[in-house]
C-alpha cells in the first residue's frame, strides 16, 4: 500500500484534490492511503507512516522545513496546474513517480 500525504496551510484546500485522487487509486485498483495535513499537523506523524509527501503550491516556501520533518522520503511541491485544475490523476502519477 502506498502512503501520501499532502500538505497544505490548514489541511483543507487539498481535501477535495485528496478524494479526486482516491477515486483515481481506486479506478485503477492501485492501494493507496492519502490524506491531507495542515503543515503544523504533519510535524507529528512519523516518517514511517508515509511514502511520499506532496506539498501545496502555497506552502511553497516550507518545502525545506517539511523536508526536515521527513529526511529519509521524497518531498515535493504539487504542480501548480495539477493542484489548480484539481487533477486527481495528475497528482497520483506525480506521488507514484517520486515513489519508484
Amino acid at each position: 500500500m502506498k502512503k501520501i500525504l499532502l500538505v497544505c496551510n490548514a489541511g483543507m484546500s487539498t481535501s477535495v484534490l485528496v478524494e479526486k485522487m482516491k477515486k483515481v487509486a481506486i479506478e485503477k485498483e492501485i492501494e493507496c492511503k492519502i490524506w491531507a495535513l495542515s503543515s503544523v499537523e504533519a510535524k507529528s506523524v512519523n516518517e514511517d507512516e508515509v511514502d511520499v509527501v506532496l506539498v501545496g503550491p502555497q506552502l511553497k516556501f516550507a518545502i525545506n522545513q517539511v523536508k526536515e520533518t521527513f529526511p529519509q522520503k521524497p518531498v515535493a511541491v504539487i504542480d501548480m496546474r495539477i493542484y489548480g485544475m484539481v487533477d486527481g490523476a495528475g497528482a497520483l502519477n506525480q506521488a507514484l513517480e517520486l515513489i519508484k
